[in-house]
């Protein structure tokens, strides 16, 4: 059974906690993603999480129903510092790619929360507000409501996939990121022409390529297939 969330304007302590900290909802997410950075998914538990902000565990659900309404406003926190400072310039495909490279690299500033939040749909305020965002843009551009859902549902889900794939490449041990990474180079680079013609001419190119993120390249694609849905045949 889900625990009572304490109303809003009762959540607040009246004194700090026996290590000192006035607790709210945003040094909670705070201490997660620092938790979540230094210790991955696994060490995010509220027993670990009361422990790093001088509380008892169950004072968390003053704030947070359980660790995944938790999750989920880490996640949302993520998109909120993607939105801070952004204003609209009214160009359209520049807005929707400022966008969409915010939205990745803030997710990126935090792999192993973006793994954990990526897929998941919060319905909090940042997450709101950035998809009013988007479809604002679009509406402006002159998509109609339609249409701009249809651009709307594939950059979303593009630039939320691509932070997912980076972040898990970013959260994975050192030695088994550059690992990974020497494939192209001592495997791929050095296949023959005899047996694979068309991987050892692109050989460089792959090299050069598959060790950094395609999100900004797929990203502009995408803009250039809804400009040209949008200027109609």
């Amino acid at each position: 059974m889900p625990k009572r969330v304490v109303p809003e304007h009762l959540r607040r302590r009246r004194r700090p906690t026996k290590g000192g900290t006035v607790l709210s909802e945003q040094l909670i997410v705070d201490t997660a993603l620092r938790m979540l950075r230094e210790h991955g998914g696994q060490g995010l538990t509220a027993r670990r999480l009361g422990a790093a902000l001088g509380a008892d565990p169950s004072t968390l659900y003053r704030y947070f129903r359980g660790m995944d309404e938790l999750t989920l406003a880490v996640g949302d926190a993520l998109i909120g510092r993607a939105l801070r400072g952004w204003s609209p310039t009214y160009d359209w495909q520049k807005d929707l790619r400022t966008l969409g490279l915010r939205i990745h690299t803030a997710y990126l500033a935090h792999p192993q929360a973006a793994v954990l939040t990526a897929s998941r749909v919060s319905g909090r305020a940042h997450e709101i507000a950035s998809d009013e965002a988007v479809l604002g843009v679009l509406h402006r551009a002159g998509f109609a409501t339609a249409d701009a859902v249809r651009v709307y549902h594939c950059f979303i889900d593009q630039t939320l996939a691509f932070a997912a794939l980076d972040a898990a490449a970013l959260a994975l041990p050192e030695a088994a990121r550059r690992a990974d990474e020497a494939v192209w180079r001592a495997t791929y680079a050095g296949l023959p022409a005899s047996t694979h013609p068309h991987i050892a001419p692109a050989a460089p190119y792959l090299v050069a390529e598959m060790n950094v993120s395609a999100y900004p390249a797929a990203l502009d694609m995408l803009i250039e297939s809804a400009a040209a849905r949008l200027a109609g045949p």
